[in-house]
């Protein structure tokens, strides 16, 4: 069973219609960058809660929560109508594997992302220990327009702290913009057009991927590595594909 803090909004960012990130100060003593907390805001007499990435890094002084309304989810929709002081919970312990620390070693880390799944590699991003383990990182973002394309002034941020050990590739599906792939990020590594653009491939040797947002993409990319020769990885049997589990 849970043990919940008692946080507060400090601050609220509405990214377009339906995105929105909430920065909330609560007492959460650690955790690793790319793991999830629980959330919870009680409605009708009953605490609902669901499993949100943190974008922040440790050792900020605040947590933050990037998520999207689910127009039928109980809470999404209450989260969004949030201000700033108004009281929410969170779980005093965060969980997931979706971590530097669970990687196996190699030079090349792929971070793959549609969506609000881009949370939890934001965080990771934002950490000293990934820069230090891996030669190249590559972060894929994946959104419908442009207007989901959230964050670009941290990530250009990180792109100016690490050059050319970063490559940074968005994918705007609905839209064509100067700069981004016009294509699903699945379809771009049967092609190939994805690690062209990179300059580097996605092999057995020296590659390592770690995915999180929509289940399909997760899928069809996973279908396309094993194909390759890559692998699930498990702490028993390291492979190469890391994702996320929130339960």
């Amino acid at each position: 069973m849970a043990d919940w803090l008692t946080g507060k909004v400090i601050e609220k960012i509405q990214w377009n219609k339906r995105l929105f990130s909430l920065r909330i100060k609560a007492d959460l003593q650690d955790f690793m960058p790319g793991q999830f907390v629980r959330v919870a805001l009680d409605l009708n007499g009953e605490r609902v809660a669901r499993p949100y990435s943190l974008v922040n890094k440790p050792d900020d002084d605040f947590l933050e929560i990037y998520f999207n309304i689910v127009a039928e989810g109980p809470l999404s929709p209450k989260l969004a109508e949030l201000q700033v002081n108004d009281e929410i919970f969170v779980t005093d312990k965060a969980n997931g594997f979706l971590t530097v620390d669970e990687a196996p070693e190699c030079k090349h880390l792929w971070l793959l992302a549609t969506g609000t799944g881009v949370g939890p590699f934001l965080s990771i991003l934002k950490s000293k220990k990934v820069w230090q383990r891996f030669e190249k990182i590559v972060l894929g973002f994946s959104v419908r327009d442009v207007s989901e394309l959230s964050y670009q002034k941290q990530i250009a941020m990180i792109e100016s702290q690490h050059g050319e050990q970063f490559s940074f590739v968005p994918f705007i599906t609905r839209e064509k913009i100067e700069g981004a792939m016009n294509q699903r990020i699945p379809q771009s590594l049967v092609d190939g057009s994805f690690e062209i653009k990179v300059g580097i491939t996605i092999n057995e040797n020296d590659s390592h991927i770690m995915m999180c947002g929509n289940s399909a993409m997760i899928s069809s990319v996973s279908e396309c590595l094993e194909k390759r020769g890559l692998r699930k990885h498990r702490r028993r049997e390291p492979g190469h594909i890391t994702t996320e589990k929130y339960h």
